[in-house]
Parts: structure tokens; sequence; C-alpha cells
């Protein structure tokens, strides 16, 4: 299996994006075609002393900056290392592609290259978030804006599928973010995505608040963009700052650091649970192909992780899922009733 990866979009440059391919290579037997300027490149991984057949480079001669414009991608910078990788997806000389680079350029690069899964109205953002129970899916966090009540529909309809794959669960549970339990509380568009979801043949366990997140309560919950994504930033910031407190707590004493060596390991584990390194990136949901968007700053660990994430739908077949269960879902609606 190939795996297209924007080794050019990063924040840190090209080299953390050669050295979780190569341990990718070797840990996952994957190819790993390597998308950028091809002199960077070559001199990058003569730099760090990487050389493996698995890992071979792809011309791009344009880079997607983090502050560009999305929508330039498709106009100025179809010559990009994002907009080449997909199409190498779009060809079938990949079986996805990942970028750790500009997302509304991934975005950008994949609607107009790989195009949209019939039936689906938006594409959405999966991350993974850890929870008391093990882990969790949460769409959309960033594609969209605003949404309809039938948008929320269908990203449940994708994560559903998402979650089969990735909990090895026939039916996971759905959850609607909302801002109480009861069916009438949020806005009109979270009440009439509920009565969608209930109406529906997934295991919906109603709304979920945001406190119950990341108990467990739900393997997939379904938000629009906007909120998802406020949720996620604020998620991230909490678990860093937890993270820097407690360790300001453990130096500023002298019992904190004697207790320091009986306390490592379950915060060495802690760190890991909530380290985004593990999930690696988050998959595009809804578009004809595979996509995986990571976090700018990814380091090699995550790289390898997203690839591995990358690896593991292609190998599931889960866009080829999700257009078939939204097709059903259409399918099964009652035809809407034209005016006499």
């Amino acid at each position: 299996m190939k795996i297209a990866l924007d080794a050019m979009g990063g924040d840190h440059g090209p080299a953390p994006c050669i050295e979780g391919a190569l341990q990718a290579a070797k840990e996952l037997d994957v190819e790993v075609i390597l998308v950028g300027d091809e002199a960077m490149l070559t001199q990058e991984c003569a730099r760090l002393g990487l050389a493996d057949s698995r890992l071979t480079i792809r011309h791009a001669p344009q880079v997607v900056e983090m502050h560009e414009s999305p929508a330039a991608v498709a106009r100025k910078k179809r010559d990009s290392s994002i907009w080449i990788a997909t199409e190498l997806v779009k060809s079938g000389e990949a079986s996805a592609v990942v970028s750790p680079g500009n997302t509304g350029a991934s975005m950008v690069s994949a609607f107009f290259v790989l195009g949209l899964i019939k039936g689906v109205e938006r594409p959405a953002i999966a991350t993974s978030l850890p929870t008391l129970t093990g882990e969790a899916i949460m769409l959309d966090v960033g594609a969209n804006v605003d949404c309809a009540a039938k948008h929320l529909e269908q990203f449940a309809l994708m994560g559903n599928d998402y979650g089969k794959h990735l909990f090895r669960k026939a039916s996971p549970r759905v959850g609607l973010l909302s801002i109480g339990e009861e069916d009438s509380k949020g806005n009109e568009v979270t009440k009439e995505a509920f009565k969608l979801l209930k109406a529906s043949s997934l295991n919906f366990i109603g709304n979920v608040e945001g406190r119950d997140v990341y108990s467990g309560t739900a393997d997939v919950v379904v938000c629009d963009g906007f909120i998802g994504n406020v949720a996620l930033k604020i998620s991230e910031g909490v678990a860093d700052t937890i993270k820097k407190l407690l360790l300001k707590e453990i130096s500023s004493s002298w019992f904190g650091r004697l207790a320091y060596p009986l306390i490592a390991s379950p915060l060495l584990k802690l760190k890991r649970r909530i380290d985004y390194a593990e999930f690696g990136g988050a998959p595009l949901l809804g578009v004809n192909g595979i996509t995986i968007i990571c976090h700018g700053r990814s380091s090699a660990k995550a790289i390898k992780n997203a690839i591995r994430r990358a690896k593991g739908m292609a190998e599931g077949r889960v866009h080829e899922l999700i257009q078939r269960d939204i097709e059903d879902s259409l399918t099964s609606k009652p035809p809407m009733d034209l005016p006499s």
C-alpha cells in the first residue's frame, strides 16, 4: 500500500514528515510518497541520513503556506504539494493522502480533486478524543461553520461508519452535542437534528452535554464545525494547562520532587492518553477518497500515527461504507410532497 504525504506543509519543515514516513514504512509495511520540492526533500533525507526504498519523492514546486487563503489553491496552486498528493489518490497511485499543512487547502484539494461521495452535501473532519473508557469520535471539528439539521444527520451516519471501523463495534453509540440532555434543549438546528437521528437506524442515545464528551457515554459525538472546533481547541488548551500546572506543583516543593519517581509512570501514561501525536490525524469524511489532516506542529510520531490511521481506513474501505449508508438513508426516506 502506498500513502501520499504532503511533506512541505508542516510548521517545522519536511524533517518530521520524512522521519515519520520512515518510521511508518518500517513499522506498518507501507510505502510512502513524499510530495514536495524534490531538491529540498533529497537534501533533507541526506542530512538526516535516511535512505529507504519504501520512500520515494514526487516533485511539487509550490507550497501552500498556513496564512494563505484555501481558495487560492484551486486558482493558483495546482502545483502545490497538497494538490499533487491528492491527485495521487485520485489516480489510484496512492491509497490515501496525509497532510500536516493548511487545513483549508487540504479540504479544497479533496473537494475539487476527489469530489464528494454521492449523497453527501458537506464533508466533516472527525477527530479522536480520549475518554474514561477509551476513545470517542467528534465531528465536525472545523470543516463547516454553519450547518442544517440534515447535515448533522449525515455527519452522524459518517461518524457511525468510521466508529464501526475504529472501535470494531457493530453499533456505536451516537450522541448529539447540545446544552441539555432533554430533546427540547438546544437551538432549532439541534432540535430538528434530534428528531432526524431519533427516527434513523443509528444507535442514537440522545443529546450529550459538553461534560459528557470525555466520559465515554457516546462513541460518536455530532456537532457543527464551529462548535466542534471551539470545543477541540478549548480541550487542547485545558490539557496543556493541566500538564503545566501539575509539573509546576511537583517541582515547587521538596515533597513533590521526592514523590515524582513514584508517580512518574502514571503521569507518563496520562500524557500519552491526551497527546494528539498518539491519534496522528483526523480524517475528512465524505470525500471520495481518504484524506487525513494533521496538526501543523506534528512530530514524526504524529505523522507515523496519521499514516497508520490512513492505512487502517483504506483497509477497512471506510469511504465505501459511508457511501453505501448515505445512499441507503436517502432511498429509505419518503419522497417530499411537491406543491400542486
